[in-house]
């Protein structure tokens, strides 16, 4: 009987056996997306009024929805704090709504463990529309009551929005442990 020698052995089996996960994709990825996201307010968009949907929170609600554990809670302050660094929101506004979206999440999935697509959206919705008001009070303009059906048309099209970039995440998340078990 011939005996293999250790390099052989191992591509014989390939990479299966006695390997541990990247925890860099595994972990980095949610965090990745969610920090690109956040820089698109240096997109050159011009608009007379806001417009183009808050990224960088539509991701942390798609991540945190589609994988509740995925995400430390206290990682609404890294999150916002890079948000606020690139949207131009004074200093502490996306710190505090990221934070206080994480905390009200992880209590909905206490109460609703189980969860479909329509309440995702529906969540989704009630908060996007929460954010985009709290963002619009904390941005330190002077705000009438008149000026805030300028903010339906962002915070509609982030609603629409949302179900293209939950999908998209899905499918990250799908290449995220596809690559991870290939590399395990």
């Amino acid at each position: 009987m011939e005996r293999l020698n250790p390099s052989a052995r191992s591509d014989v089996f390939g990479r299966k056996i006695n390997r541990d996960h990247s925890p860099v994709l595994a972990y980095g990825l949610p965090w990745i997306t969610i920090l690109f996201g956040s820089l698109t307010p240096l997109l050159p968009i011009i608009a007379p009024a806001p417009l183009l949907p808050p990224l960088g929170y539509l991701f942390l609600l798609a991540w945190r929805l589609a994988r509740p554990g995925l995400l430390p809670m206290w990682a609404g302050l890294p999150l916002g704090f890079a948000d606020d660094l690139f949207s131009g929101q004074p200093l502490g506004s996306g710190i505090l709504l990221f934070s206080l979206t994480m905390i009200a999440l992880d209590v909905l999935e206490v109460r609703f463990p189980w969860r479909g697509f329509w309440q995702d959206w529906l969540t989704a919705a009630l908060f996007v529309t929460v954010y985009l008001t709290a963002s619009a009070v904390f941005s330190g303009s002077a705000l009438a009551l008149s000026q805030f059906p300028l903010l339906l048309p962002q915070v509609l099209l982030s609603i629409i929005l949302f179900p293209i970039i939950a999908s998209m995440v899905s499918l990250l998340d799908r290449l995220r442990l596809a690559r991870v078990k290939r590399l395990g």
